[in-house]
């Protein structure tokens, strides 16, 4: 089969020719149909921490190819999943490839309403935006079977005569559109007494996109004007933020994010600051970001420069419980996508030139291709195989 493999020495990835990997115990062949790009998957392209060989790559969908014959999943079945590609020092498999070997709990089945690329783009970001409604801001969005680890300790939590303001920094990127919809989700259950205010910031051009359904932001503030955290003071009538959640996470971000916050209130980012993206500095007193990688719903242990992530047997059922509820009617609509052409032969030389190598500043500008505008409020599809 066909596999974008990284070449670490060069700092790339290419399109070679590797074995169809064999499905373990507990494991479904996949025929790849479709490939989402995330940041990350750039990120340790261009700053690989692995040897060369590696396949490259996160989401995917596509059709079950090979199953045991007592698993749930049959023969021909539309799934989508995600694995962790070369993105730490452990030899693991990537996605980016024509047949993917993929754990039974990190699939889930595609709705017949949903076509494959579109499904393509949900299961890192999605999981990267319950794990931090959910298990950091202690939201409970659907019903998981997950006990949470973070209930809710803002200040006004407890008090139903005051609506709890939730803030989004980066709302138009995939992992802001999936949280706006879970919070919409808890906001509709039992599990929260009280009205949830939804605020984001984001360029004005998504304003449309985000103000309707499935998002329906109650008010949203351009992050270009240097005045969006007094204009957000303001808003909540100096009351604050009791939620936040930074999706850049990048530079002065998390500090001014901060600064927003209510007395209690909580922030988690999307990124750590021993990646040096952000900056410490002029941080609200008395406010500590937290924060977990995508990686821990794997439930193994990740190793980076200098960092190990534990293994958690609740960060693995977390993730099976959020697969399990979008398989049983939990709704989350997909990304907008913006399908490239070209394949996995295109995937370094355009989508990854488009993401950059870890800062949103280095993104490649001034491409005439159409498909190669700057990407916001999208999420890049690639067509894999025949």
């Amino acid at each position: 089969m066909n596999a974008l493999i990284l070449d670490a020495e060069s700092k790339t990835a290419t399109v070679s020719s590797v074995n169809i990997p064999t499905p373990g115990p507990e494991e479904v062949l996949v025929k790849v149909h479709a490939i989402a790009l995330n940041p990350v998957d750039s990120l340790y392209t261009y700053n690989p921490l692995g040897k060369t060989g590696r396949i490259v790559g996160s989401d995917f969908a596509g059709t079950v190819h090979e199953a045991d014959p007592a698993s749930r999943f049959q023969h021909g079945q539309r799934v989508a999943g995600f694995l962790q590609g070369a993105c730490s020092r452990n030899d693991r498999p990537g996605a980016f490839a024509e047949y993917v070997a993929c754990p039974v709990d990190l699939l889930w089945l595609v709705p017949d309403d949903m076509t494959l690329e579109q499904a393509a783009t949900i299961s890192l970001c999605a999981l990267t935006a319950a794990q931090a409604v959910s298990l950091r801001l202690g939201l409970a969005p659907p019903p998981f079977d997950i006990p949470l680890s973070a209930p809710i300790q803002s200040s006004t939590a407890t008090n139903t005569s005051q609506p709890l303001y939730v803030l989004i920094y980066g709302a138009s990127t995939s992992v802001g559109l999936y949280a706006a919809q879970l919070i919409r989700h808890a906001a509709a259950s039992n599990n929260i007494k009280k009205p949830i205010i939804l605020l984001g910031t984001a360029s004005p051009a998504r304003f449309p996109l985000l103000q309707a359904p499935p998002y329906a932001y109650d008010h949203l503030f351009d992050y270009h004007e240097a005045t969006w955290p007094s204009e957000i003071r303001l808003f909540t009538r100096s009351k604050g933020i009791d939620l936040a959640l930074d999706c850049i996470s990048e530079g002065s971000s998390v500090a001014r994010v901060s600064s927003t916050l209510a007395p209690g209130g909580k922030l988690t980012v999307t990124r750590s600051i021993a990646g040096g993206a952000w900056d410490s500095s002029g941080f609200r007193e008395g406010v500590e970001p937290s924060y977990g990688a995508v990686w821990e719903g794997l439930g193994e242990g990740v190793e980076y420069e200098g960092f190990v992530l534990p293994a958690s047997e609740g960060s693995r059922a977390f993730t099976g419980a959020f697969y399990r509820w979008l398989e049983e009617g939990g709704k989350l609509e997909a990304n907008p996508i913006r399908l490239m052409p070209g394949g996995l032969g295109k995937v370094v030389e355009d989508g990854f030139a488009l993401l950059g190598s870890g800062t949103m500043g280095d993104r490649v500008r001034g491409r005439e291709e159409e498909w190669m505008r700057p990407i916001s409020g999208e999420k890049m599809v690639y067509r894999v195989g025949g």
